[in-house]
């Protein structure tokens, strides 16, 4: 409980979400109880001003240098902002203070916990983007001699992971290691290849061919010029197929997605029998043809895997995935490649039932729940792909009494500032058939899932929307990485709030 407060210090955590992540699928009946007994234990233990009764929630109240999290992203942000400016020596200092923070894996006495799980892996995410960063502000300032072997274990530890692979092979190369590095690069490409039957990203391809032609761009050993603009990592979008003969309508919607920003696209498919790979290689090959005459920038990789929705999710993890787009398999969300998915997957995932529509608006049912603002942000995404409206749909008269003319309007202010998109408020009435007529003229519908789905299941609202017959509806499950227009530099995302 302590960590799941901690996670969001100075944020109101509400009881039934707490109730969620601490006991999962099966909480006692005395859970609110047994919630009000930690409560008192953890005053006891940390103080009794430290955990605040706030409405029908709690907060961990945390000073500025009161939480080692807080003092480590303040640090890294420093860094990263210094890096950015080109003060190589103040940023390798600033991400060197956040780094010495870590004591080891986050919370590695509690990672089999299910909801420690995603926090710990946030974490991590962090700890690595900090690494590669102070080694590049080291390799940048004429240090790669020294570093080199660090940016080799980094690389080692993520052998998926195309970013601490090019900075090795910059830092071997700058040491007078030209052979060493191309040698590193070759190690990349079998690795991925045997994996997951991917070739490298453009940025380490090109790397590869600049040190093969000796490109002055990249220095020489001893030197401290800036890297090329190719050290960039590239942004990807995710697109699998669950079931077979989907991919091209995803592909279709990730293409669009991938257009702006821009993105790299990735086609994966996972098969059962090996026997199969080759059928299914070639035609990944000619997709990834047909989209690359289109200008859009992708990669395919096919491989056999037992346990697909994990596999997904380390793809995701190791290729910098912004999202995650897959079919709605048939029994919908009762699937167990799903539930590993959104499991392992740390950027959001969204589920795609139906087919692809029409121009049209794109429509979001908005309550104000953190997979809502999920879902906000990717409807966000694609009302700029299609060039299209996006309404944010609540109802009429709420339980209060009061409509959510409010709370739309309070969200539509913060997306327009946020995303730089414009959200219409649309007022319908409190019944799944209203919401389902407002979603007939809409091209893609994006439904957030809530907390609890996977006890109380989609419910007839989610359930309507989502079985109609004239146009996709997009299930949306919020990750821990920042979302598709987030800027570049941000290192987490969006913590949305309609408050002030």
């Amino acid at each position: 409980m302590l960590v799941c407060l901690l996670a969001h210090a100075n944020t109101v955590v509400p009881i039934p979400r707490l109730v969620d992540e601490i006991w999962g699928y099966e909480p006692p009946a005395s859970a609110v109880n047994v919630l009000q007994s930690y409560v008192s234990q953890l005053r006891k233990a940390v103080g009794r001003d430290a955990i605040e009764t706030s409405g029908k929630g709690y907060l961990a109240r945390v000073r500025t240098d009161g939480l080692d999290l807080i003092r480590f992203e303040r640090l890294a942000h420093a860094g990263s902002l210094a890096l950015a400016e080109e003060r190589f020596e103040d940023a390798s200092a600033a991400l060197g203070d956040a780094l010495a923070l870590w004591r080891g894996p986050a919370l590695a006495d509690l990672v089999d916990e299910p909801a420690v799980a995603p926090i710990a892996g946030r974490l991590e995410e962090l700890r690595v983007l900090a690494l590669e960063r102070r080694i590049e502000a080291e390799i940048a300032r004429g240090r790669s001699v020294e570093i080199v072997a660090e940016a080799g274990d980094l690389a080692r530890a993520h052998p998926l992971r195309d970013r601490p692979r090019w900075l090795h092979m910059v830092a071997l190369y700058r040491s007078g290691r030209q052979a060493e590095a191309l040698e590193s690069y070759r190690h990349a490409r079998s690795h991925l290849a045997d994996e997951l039957g991917l070739e490298p990203g453009p940025a380490l391809q090109e790397l590869e061919r600049a040190i093969l032609r000796q490109d002055a761009s990249l220095g020489t050993a001893g030197t401290g010029t800036r890297e090329p603009q190719t050290a960039a990592p590239v942004r990807s979008i995710v697109v699998a197929e669950l079931s077979v003969g989907s991919l091209e309508q995803l592909a279709r919607i990730g293409a669009r997605l991938a257009e702006r920003p821009p993105r790299e696209l990735l086609l994966v498919r996972t098969v059962s029998d090996a026997g199969e790979l080759s059928d299914v290689s070639t035609s990944l090959r000619a997709l990834r043809q047909e989209l690359r005459e289109a200008g859009v920038d992708t990669r395919g990789a096919a491989f056999t895997s037992l346990m697909p929705g994990a596999d997904l999710g380390r793809v995701a993890t190791e290729q910098d995935a912004d999202l995650v787009l897959v079919d709605a398999p048939d029994q919908l969300l009762e699937d167990g490649r799903l539930l590993a998915l959104f499991g392992h997957a740390p950027c959001d995932v969204g589920v795609v039932v139906g087919s692809l529509a029409g121009p049209g608006d794109v429509l979001v049912p908005f309550v104000g729940g953190e997979h809502d603002w999920a879902a906000v942000e990717l409807g966000a995404w694609l009302a700029r792909a299609y060039d299209a409206q996006l309404l944010l749909a609540g109802v009429s008269v709420g339980e209060t009494g009061r409509d959510a003319s409010r709370l739309l309007a309070n969200a539509s202010l913060a997306v327009q500032r946020a995303l730089g998109v414009t959200a219409e408020p649309l007022l319908v009435a409190p019944e799944p058939e209203a919401l389902v007529q407002a979603a007939a003229g809409a091209s893609v519908v994006c439904l957030g899932l809530p907390d609890r789905w996977h006890r109380d299941g989609l419910g007839a609202t989610r359930t309507a929307i989502a079985t109609r017959a004239d146009g996709p509806t997009i299930l949306v499950r919020r990750g821990v990485r920042p979302g598709g227009l987030v800027p570049r530099g941000a290192d987490t995302r969006y913590t949305w709030t309609i408050a002030g």
